[in-house]
């Protein structure tokens, strides 16, 4: 299994309603993509004051496998809200973490 990490610096001007609708729109491509196994989505809680560096928000996408990662990173609708968390994302790229960990579940 693949778990598809990605943490976000969001601008501050971007509002509890925007941050909901780009993960909705990820949650969204559980229904269609085979291999798309669970979205999780939230706010960081952890109480290691400092140690998120900033990357308040987040969601991880758990995939079958390797294949089915590479069709969602290929996919049209995710690149599109790609896209939208790169414009909402403090210093766009900058303020984007991404990190894939192959589990044994």
């Amino acid at each position: 299994m693949i778990r598809h990490c990605v943490f976000i610096r969001f601008k501050p001007t971007i509002s509890h309603a925007q941050k909901a609708e780009i993960f909705d729109e990820i949650a969204a491509l559980k229904g269609r993509l085979p291999g798309l196994l669970a979205v999780h989505v939230g706010t960081n809680v952890s109480p290691e004051v400092g140690m998120d560096k900033g990357f308040s928000d987040g969601f991880i996408v758990d995939f079958d496998d390797s294949f089915a990662r590479d069709a969602y990173l290929a996919d049209e609708e995710h690149r599109k809200t790609g896209a939208k968390i790169v414009a909402a994302a403090l210093e766009g790229a900058k303020g984007i973490l991404v990190y894939d960990l192959e589990t044994e579940d």
